[in-house]
């Protein structure tokens, strides 16, 4: 698959982890709605993204640039800035790949890494 179609699965992927860990906090549906929005964008996958990339592998920092790399036609959707859109498409990129691979567990190794930088940050 290419870069693109690598990202469009990571994005549904993406989403469906932080959804599920939000629904973990028992928080009602106006607040899941809150903070999956503040979770699933552009400049916090862009932020995810910069604090995982030292973690990962040659092959999985490929992918990343791979999909960093791809867009079609170079455009940007309006409330997002160039760099946190490449970002965020080269993290879906790499959850996508990671998903297809059935590289389950290296999904929640990368998700524990950010989940313990959250924590560290939020004290």
């Amino acid at each position: 698959m290419n870069a693109l179609q690598l990202a469009y699965l990571g994005d549904s992927v993406w989403e469906m982890i932080i959804r599920y860990d939000l629904v973990l906090q028992k928080l009602n549906v106006h607040h899941l709605h809150e903070q999956s929005i503040k979770q699933v964008n552009a400049c916090a996958q862009a932020i995810i993204l910069e604090k995982i990339y030292a973690s990962l592998t040659d092959k999985e920092a490929e992918i990343v640039r791979r999909g960093r790399n791809a867009h079609p036609k170079h455009t940007v959707p309006k409330n997002q800035l160039p760099y946190h859109y490449a970002a965020s498409t080269g993290l879906e990129a790499l959850f996508g790949y990671l998903y297809l691979t059935g590289q389950d567990d290296r999904i929640n190794m990368i998700m524990n890494i950010i989940r313990n930088q959250e924590q560290t940050e939020n004290g």
